[in-house]
Order: C-alpha cells, then sequence, then structure tokens
C-alpha cells in the first residue's frame, strides 16, 4: 500500500543526502594555526563545541530551493492537491528555515520530520471519534440522522451498509433511508443491503421527492424508538444546480445532526473537487474514503481534508461488511513514509 509514493521519498531521502554531504566536504575546514594566538589556551570542550559547530549545516532558502520543488513534484504525483502542494511548502519553509542539522544527523530526517508534522496537523484538524459522537448525540436527542453525499459509483451505498453494521454491532438500531431516488437501481442496492442486515428500510418510488423519503424514516425511527437514521441522496444529476437544490432542500428539511461525504481514495483529483463541492452545498463533518485496498497514491486524504478542514471519520478496506476502518493520521503518516 502507499509503494509508489514511499519508493519516491525513498530516492529523494538518498537524493538530499548525498548532495548535503557533498556540500560538507567541499567546505574548507579551518586549520588550527589559523586560529588567533591568543584562544590557544581554550579548552577541549569549547574546541569540540566550535568543531561541531563548523559541522553544521543551516537550512537557508538556498537549500530549500533545491529540496522543495523536488519534495512538491513528489505529492503532486501521489494526487495532492496544487493548492494543497503549495500550502504544504510554504509552511516547511517557515519551519525549516534557519534549523540546523547537526552532525550526525540527516538533512532527510530533518525535512520529512516536519512534513509528518505538517501532515499531521491537515489530518487531524477538528476531529472526532465518530463512536464517541454517537453515543454524546444519542443522549441528547433520538434519532441520530446521518446523511451521506458524494457521487454515484464511488461506494457510498456500501459504505451506509457498513456503518449500520458497525452501530449495530455497538448495539444500536438502524434504520436506512432510500433518499437517493434518481435511479431505481440506488433503491433496490440499498433494499439489498436492508435484507442482509436485518434492518428496515424506508422507500418510496423512483423519482419521488427524496427529502419527504428521509423525513418519513426520521419519524418511523421516532415512533419506533430507533436510535439512528442513516439516509443515502442521489449524486448525479443533469446539472450540478439541481443536485445542489436538492441537497439544500433535504437539509433544510430533515436537518441532520451529521453530513459525511463519500468517495474513493483512488479518485485522486476528482475527488477533492466533489469534495469541494459538495462541501460548499451542504457544508460536510467529515469524509469516508474507500477502496483503500486498491494501493490509491495516497494524497487524497490529505487533499480532501485540507479542502473541507474537515476529519477523515473511517476507510474503506474492502467490500465485506466489517471492511471499514476508524481512519488514524498516524496510521496513514507511517504507511506513506514506510
Amino acid at each position: 500500500m502507499f509503494k509508489a509514493i514511499r519508493d519516491k521519498l525513498k530516492s529523494f531521502r538518498k537524493t538530499i543526502d548525498e548532495e548535503a554531504e557533498k556540500e560538507l566536504k567541499e567546505e574548507t575546514p579551518v586549520s588550527e594555526s589559523s586560529e588567533p594566538q591568543e584562544k590557544e589556551d581554550v579548552g577541549v570542550k569549547e574546541k569540540i563545541s566550535s568543531l561541531l559547530l563548523r559541522r553544521e549545516v543551516i537550512i537557508d532558502d538556498s537549500k530549500l530551493d533545491k529540496i522543495l520543488p523536488e519534495l512538491e513534484m513528489i505529492l503532486l504525483e501521489s494526487d495532492v492537491a496544487f493548492d494543497v502542494v503549495d500550502r504544504i511548502s510554504e509552511e516547511l519553509r517557515e519551519r525549516l528555515r534557519g534549523r540546523r542539522k547537526k552532525i550526525g544527523e540527516s538533512l532527510s530526517d530533518v525535512v520529512l520530520s516536519e512534513l509528518k508534522e505538517v501532515l499531521r496537523e491537515i489530518l487531524s484538524q477538528n476531529a472526532f471519534d465518530f463512536d464517541e459522537w454517537v453515543r454524546s448525540r444519542l443522549k441528547e436527542k433520538k434519532p441520530a440522522v446521518i446523511l451521506f453525499v458524494g457521487v454515484n459509483g464511488t461506494g457510498k451505498t456500501t459504505t451506509i451498509a457498513k456503518v449500520a453494521r458497525r452501530l449495530m454491532d455497538n448495539g444500536y438500531s438502524v434504520v436506512l433511508a432510500a433518499g437517493d431516488t434518481f435511479r431505481a437501481g440506488a433503491i433496490e442496492q440499498l433494499e439489498e443491503h436492508a435484507d442482509r442486515l436485518g434492518v428496515r428500510i424506508i422507500k418510496h418510488k423512483a423519482g419521488s421527492d427524496p427529502a419527504a423519503v428521509i423525513f418519513d424514516a426520521i419519524k418511523h425511527a421516532e415512533s419506533k424508538g430507533i436510535d439512528v437514521v442513516l439516509a443515502d441522496t442521489a449524486g448525479r444529476m443533469h446539472t450540478k444546480k439541481n443536485l445542489i437544490d436538492q441537497l439544500e432542500k433535504i437539509k433544510r428539511v430533515t436537518k441532520p445532526d451529521l453530513i459525511v461525504f463519500v468517495d474513493e481514495s483512488i479518485a485522486g483529483n476528482d475527488a477533492i473537487e466533489r469534495a469541494e463541492m459538495f462541501n460548499e452545498a451542504v457544508g460536510i463533518d467529515g469524509s469516508i474514503l474507500t477502496k483503500l485496498d486498491a494501493d490509491p497514491k495516497g494524497g487524497t486524504a490529505i487533499s480532501i481534508a485540507y479542502v473541507t478542514s474537515r476529519p477523515i471519520l473511517f476507510i474503506g478496506t474492502g467490500q465485506e461488511y466489517g471492511d471499514l476502518v476508524k481512519f488514524d493520521a498516524d496510521w496513514l503518516i507511517e504507511r506513506i513514509f514506510g
């Protein structure tokens, strides 16, 4: 998983360390004879400190101008969006400018350590624990209404089923709402999952008002004491405006407690553009990325977290209902950097 970016970072590490070592060897050493006579009585400790100081490498703009463009290219080729790469590069320059690389410390370790911290901050912004959120919300109101948005064909319906299974395994009751009324196939697919899971599905005929379907599901949950409503929505309309207008109406009528964006981790910049669109339309609270088992380049999660300022909640690692893993920033970073 993430082999491509790991290999590129390994090559990047080797290149900048070789350059740093070459520069160090080319520096003219300060001979003892050039030291002023009055300093001959300087103690051993001071002499060692002076030697180590001369062996340090100060990371200045000239070095960063050589390092950062190559690092930017690696990130771009790994599906990190251009604006995000630009922001990461600026942040790295600020953090690294003026830093001293001491003897025995590789330049690549210094640079990549700071890169990890920048990525960790991006991936962890506004993070919250989904399981804890459900527990907390159900103490305040019942049912908790979770709306899933995203384009069709990215695993959204299957993800809803996976979340349903997770909730059921934690002891919660669930009802599904077939809010993607644009396609009859979407209703049938969600119904198939409901049958497998043994949960109730609220549906209307194809072409019905999706807001009405989800509203009916909420009322059903209220009357039956069901804990959570998981609502599907359409992801493909004739025009972008139709899609946005429909989602805005659903949000206004059903007042969801959580809006979750679902897309493929292998979709690259397409997923990033869609995340921005849905976030602007209805405001998303978190994302779930599917198909991580397909060995993506790794940058999609970073970009989506950055452009939405919302956390990645789960990642899909397979087709089974149990193949839904709680996202952890450190987990992703370790697999990217090896």
